[in-house]
């Protein structure tokens, strides 16, 4: 047996003092922009040019970062040079939409600003660990705190209301033929999945940016497309005496519902969300504006459903035992280069009010909590113009359907009153923009907003 010697143990405390990782959550429901958030945050760290508000950076301690291997190998990794060529390359646009999970790991290299770890090694580094899914998945989450009966009875009563009762009215009108007590068929479920998985393809593709969409597999299943673990609905009635014994319709698709949290749900967190340090919830408030009064609500009460799960406090010696919490959690609202710059202010007030009982809940555990209004990659140029007589602050960009930059008016985030204020329930037409041309020319990373804020804000402290 080897008996360790003093250098040994000097070299282990060392590493163990100066090299620490972090795992950050980059959440948020679809279209809030996390691909394109990773892509561009990993970009910048790489290149380090446009940081000037990340500490580590500004005072000069940075020394670089680089790709490493990630720390769980049976899980696929981030593309992220796919993302970077889609963006950059001699026809700029918008990656994909992520399909599955995916994950990378960057090592940051810096001189500590404490002199206690500067005596003992002039060099720190910081592992970050960051995972990107799908917006659908993180949903499920909910699930895991509700049965099958509480589901069924939630899902149901949504569906019923406007804008969801239209959409949900074939897969409403079939559930008025079936007995839930009755045996249960094969085909009866199938069918009932596929009119329900058809109802939630529909409140994702309406112009209301309905973001309350369960369970998130159905949507975007991933290596799971037609296991039978998919095929189940909610149904009526609570299944009664006769419907919670074997055999029944009920019976089955409560079965599969549990199967479903207990396979995918519980586990899909327990291996990427549990192990959470740090969060950044990403919004696209913008897009809720432009989906009216409807979709602003379905994006609020699913992101308060979403972030229930988590373990938010402040992180403390015992976190090895029991796991670690999310002690920093940062919501921004994304897209900010759609508005002129002046408007970014406006944009946090309402992002402030949209989170502010998440907001509250969080800090009430310990955790620190920012808002910030960001855009992962700068697609647009704030300037003023003319028009009657009056100066408009406005924003010039190529428009996503148009091939030449163009200055338009975005329309204005309202300030201290509601975003739908009463006798206003029309949306907003706040328009998308695709990446501007020559980004892979520039050698100091992606344009952004605020992206080396909201990087001070989450690693900051582990970066001095």
């Amino acid at each position: 047996m080897r008996i360790p010697t003093l250098d040994s143990l000097y070299d282990a405390g060392s590493r163990l003092l100066l090299e620490s990782n972090v795992r950050l959550g980059v959440t948020g429901l679809r279209r809030a922009g996390k691909t394109v958030f990773v892509t561009a945050l990993v970009d910048n760290l790489l290149k380090a040019g446009r940081l000037p508000f990340l500490d580590v950076v500004s005072s000069g301690r940075f020394q670089a970062a680089r790709l490493q291997p990630q720390p769980d190998p049976d899980v696929p990794r981030f593309d992220l040079e796919g993302h970077l060529a889609a963006l950059t390359g001699p026809a700029p646009h918008w990656p994909e939409p992520t399909r599955g999970i995916g994950q990378l790991r960057v090592s940051l290299r810096y001189r500590p600003d404490s002199a206690l770890k500067r005596a003992v090694q002039p060099v720190a580094t910081l592992n970050l660990d960051i995972v990107d899914y799908p917006g659908e998945w993180l949903l499920d989450l909910p699930l895991l705190r509700q049965s099958f009966a509480e589901w069924s009875a939630l899902t149901l009563d949504l569906a019923g209301r406007p804008p969801r009762d239209k959409l949900s009215a074939s897969w409403r009108g079939w559930l008025a033929t079936i007995d839930p007590n009755a045996s249960a068929e094969e085909e009866t479920a199938r069918r009932g999945a596929a009119l329900y998985t058809d109802y939630l393809h529909a409140c994702r593709r309406a112009d209301t940016l309905l973001s309350l969409i369960q369970p998130g597999r159905f949507v975007e299943p991933g290596d799971m497309k037609d296991a039978p673990l998919l095929t189940f609905c909610p149904l009526h009635g609570g299944g009664g005496a006769g419907g919670r014994g074997r055999g029944s319709l009920w019976a089955l698709m409560e079965e599969r519902y549990e199967a479903y949290k207990t396979n995918v749900v519980r586990r899909f967190f327990a291996e990427h969300f549990a192990r959470l340090d740090r969060q950044i919830v990403l919004i696209d408030v913008l897009g809720a504006l432009n989906a009216g009064p409807a979709g602003m609500a379905d994006m609020k009460r699913a992101l308060e459903l979403s972030l229930e799960p988590f373990r938010h406090g402040a992180s403390g010696w015992l976190d090895w035992l029991f796991g670690s919490k999310i002690d920093r959690v940062l919501f921004a609202a994304t897209k900010a280069d759609h508005i002129a710059a002046h408007q970014h202010a406006q944009l946090r007030g309402l992002l402030d009010r949209l989170v502010a009982d998440a907001r509250n809940g969080i800090r009430f555990e310990g955790a620190a909590v920012e808002t910030m209004a960001i855009a992962a990659l700068k697609c647009t140029e704030s300037v003023v113009t003319e028009h009657e007589g009056r100066q408009l602050r406005c924003v010039r960009g190529v428009p996503v359907g148009r091939d030449r930059p163009t200055v338009l008016f975005p329309g204005e985030i309202p300030g201290d009153a509601e975003a739908f204020p009463p006798g206003r329930d029309r949306p907003y037409n706040f328009l998308p923009f695709r990446p501007p041309d020559d980004l892979g020319r520039d050698p100091r990373g992606l344009p952004h907003i605020r992206v080396d804020q909201a990087l001070q804000f989450l690693l900051g402290d582990h970066l001095q």
